[in-house]
C-alpha cells in the first residue's frame, strides 16, 4: 500500500495565507462506514490507514506544522475485547509500516498518552518511531494514543502537588503556564484547527487545554473517506473566519 507523497498527487494544495499551525483530528466514523458496507468494525479501522496517510501528505503540502490525530482514547478501554486487540495491534503494524516512509517525507513522530493499560510492543513501536525520526521538522506528528484530555490535566495537576507537597512549588507559582508545562507535550502550540470527521459534533475529551480558542469544523465525511482534497477544504474554511480570542471588534451597522 503505498500513499502518494507530498507533491505526487494529481490534486495540488491551493495556494492561501493564514494556514493553521495546528491541526487536529478527530478520526470518527470507521465503524459505521464498515457497518454500512456489511463489514465489521475493524475493516474500517484498515480502511482509516490510508486516510491517514494521506492526510499527513495533504498536511505537509500545504504547510501545517503540527497535526495531532485522536488514534486511541482513554475511553476507547471500554469497547469490546475483540475490537481493543485489534485496535492495538494495528497500531503497532501500522507503525512498523509506515514509519520509514513518514521518515523519508521529513515527519517527526511524538506520542501522547499514559503508559498503564497501553501494550509494551505498542510503547516500543512509538518509542522506535520517535527515536527515527528524532531529527525531522517539516512535519511535527503527534499520535494521542491512550490519552484523554481530563487525564492529561489530572496528570498535570498530580505533579504539582506533588511538587507543592515536597516544597518545589508553591501555591502562588501555580499559573497557567505552570500547568502547561507539565503537559504531556509543553512545547506544542495550542490547536488552531479541529477537525471531527464522521458527523458527530463533539470533542469527545481530547485536547481539552490546547482547544482553548480552536476553530472547530466537523465533516460528515467517515474518516476512511477523507483525504488532503477534505483537508484544504476544512482549512481554507478555516481561513475565513475571524479569530478574536476573547476581543471584539465594533461594528455598527450603516457605518
Amino acid at each position: 500500500m503505498s500513499t502518494p507523497g507530498p507533491g505526487e498527487h494529481s490534486s495540488k494544495a491551493p495556494q492561501i495565507a493564514g494556514v493553521p499551525r495546528h491541526v487536529a483530528i478527530i478520526m470518527d466514523g470507521n465503524g459505521r462506514w464498515a457497518n454500512a458496507r456489511g463489514l465489521p468494525r475493524t475493516e474500517g479501522h484498515r480502511a482509516g490507514e490510508e486516510a491517514l496517510m494521506d492526510t499527513i501528505a495533504g498536511a505537509l503540502e500545504i504547510g501545517v506544522k503540527h497535526l495531532t490525530v485522536y488514534a486511541f482514547s482513554t475511553e476507547n478501554w471500554k469497547r469490546s475485547p475483540k475490537e481493543v486487540r485489534f485496535l492495538m495491534g494495528y497500531s503497532r503494524e501500522v507503525l512498523r509500516r509506515r514509519r520509514d516512509q513518514l521518515n523519508e517525507w521529513g515527519v517527526r513522530i511524538h506520542w501522547w498518552g499514559r503508559r498503564p493499560r497501553l501494550w509494551k510492543s505498542v510503547i516500543n513501536e512509538l518509542q522506535a518511531a520517535e527515536k527515527l525520526t528524532r531529527e525531522n521538522e517539516k512535519l511535527h506528528f503527534n499520535m494521542a494514543v491512550n490519552y484523554g484530555g481530563r487525564a492529561e490535566i489530572t496528570d498535570a495537576v498530580r505533579q504539582i502537588a506533588g511538587e507543592v507537597a515536597a516544597g518545589e512549588l508553591t501555591a502562588k507559582g501555580i499559573t497557567e503556564d505552570a500547568v502547561r508545562r507539565r503537559l504531556y507535550a509543553p512545547d506544542s502550540p495550542d490547536v488552531d484547527l479541529l477537525i471531527r470527521t464522521g458527523g458527530e459534533q463533539r470533542i469527545s475529551n481530547f485536547l481539552l487545554w490546547q482547544c482553548a480558542y480552536a476553530e472547530f469544523a466537523f465533516n460528515p465525511v467517515a474518516w476512511p473517506e477523507y483525504n488532503r482534497e477534505e483537508l484544504w477544504d476544512d482549512i481554507l474554511a478555516y481561513t475565513g473566519r475571524e479569530r478574536r480570542f476573547g476581543g471584539a471588534i465594533e461594528k455598527v451597522a450603516g457605518k
